[in-house]
């Protein structure tokens, strides 16, 4: 929602009323996920989108019935012969959406604040059920408590929980509950929205290889760090595209920010020399970060190994780092190893540690 947010506060300002559409389940292909939103102002001016193009014509038709009734509807895109190309759904999978009119405003400015503030917080909305449209924001520190109510209060209960479970992990997903609560019933469904800052890489290396790496990362939206302990080399003029460049010793930088790594941070540890990379790698180990990758060849981490256990690392630890880095596409260049990292990890975060082939072989959806 945060690209869109200007255009609201603009719309806001120019006392128009508006709609917001939310992706809130894919089925099979779909260009875009959970949570991609796109708002339609009364005079018809769209901001966002929910499908890559293909259905934003039908969803702004929705938008407006939505502010000229205030009703709250899920509705769905699907492909088949009849209606491929009357909505332009033709990737072959199917789109649910939850439009409704906004006039939330007050829950609005709390969630606009967080969002430029980067802090980590989740919306529950009722898509289904009792009180649908009700709204409960939760942040993921239990300390705060959440702000707006589903109708029942052990109901927000039990989602507040499963809100800050979903934080953790930065997911968004629709959950089906009893109206009171319980996790067998299905009389309430409420789409829990993750909103969380962007994932960060730390690579370690001022080496020829880091500067490819930080522009993919960057345009996969990674938030990027570049450390290496020697200062002439770990400079803002070698790597402008870098979000941080911090002169320091790798493994006391993972000491410093290693609690805060989660499941969507990667590792990447480029310096392929035993000094910097195995006192990186044993504190990187001691995190719960979700990608551990170090460059080098087979026989400089058949070293690396050897000296990992040296320092009592264990052969399920030593199983976590991904190495020789990357995945084999042939790449030789910097900036194809760049992309041959960066697709393993995308590979690792989708469960797809197989063997990675041509899609035209492959089986099932294409957008997992």
């Amino acid at each position: 929602m945060k690209e869109i947010l200007d255009d609201l506060d603009r719309w806001r300002t120019q006392g128009k009323r508006v709609a917001i559409a939310r992706v809130i389940d894919v089925d099979g292909s779909g260009p875009r996920l959970p949570g991609a939103a796109m708002a339609v102002s009364e005079d018809s001016e769209v901001a966002g989108s929910v499908s890559g193009g293909c259905v934003e014509g039908a969803v702004v038709t929705e938008g407006l019935e939505a502010i000229s009734s205030g009703d709250r509807t899920v509705v769905t895109f699907g492909y088949s012969d009849d209606d491929a190309f009357a909505v332009g759904l033709t990737c072959g999978g199917t789109i649910h959406l939850y439009v409704e009119p906004l006039d939330w405003w007050s829950l609005y400015d709390e969630v606009r604040r967080l969002q430029l503030d980067n802090t980590p917080f989740a919306l529950a909305t009722v898509i289904e059920g009792p009180n649908t449209g009700a709204k409960l924001l939760v942040r993921h520190d239990e300390t705060v408590e959440p702000v707006g109510s589903l109708g029942d209060p052990d109901l927000d209960r039990v989602v507040a929980l499963d809100a800050r479970f979903g934080l953790a992990a930065g997911t968004t997903a629709v959950r089906h509950y009893g109206e009171h609560g319980d996790s067998c019933g299905s009389t309430v469904s409420v789409f829990i929205e993750s909103f969380v800052p962007p994932p960060r890489m730390l690579i370690f290396g001022a080496v020829d290889f880091t500067a490819a790496l930080a522009r993919v990362a960057k345009v996969l939206g990674y938030h990027v760090t570049v450390c290496d302990a020697r200062p002439v080399f770990a400079t803002r003029k070698r790597f402008p595209m870098a979000d941080a460049v911090v002169a320091e010793w790798p493994h006391r930088l993972l000491q410093e920010v290693g609690p805060t790594l989660g499941p969507r941070d990667a590792v990447c540890v480029l310096t392929h020399d035993a000094k910097f990379d195995v006192p990186a790698i044993v504190t990187a180990l001691g995190t719960d970060v979700g990608y551990l990758g170090a460059m080098g060849s087979r026989r400089t981490h058949a070293d690396r190994v050897r000296r990992l256990k040296e320092e009592g690392v264990d052969d399920a630890a030593i199983a976590r780092v991904l190495a020789p880095i990357g995945l084999d596409l042939g790449a030789r260049t910097p900036e194809e190893t760049a992309v041959s990292i960066c697709a393993e990890i995308i590979a690792a975060r989708a469960g797809r540690t197989g063997a990675v082939g041509p899609l035209r072989d492959g089986h099932g959806p294409i957008h997992a």
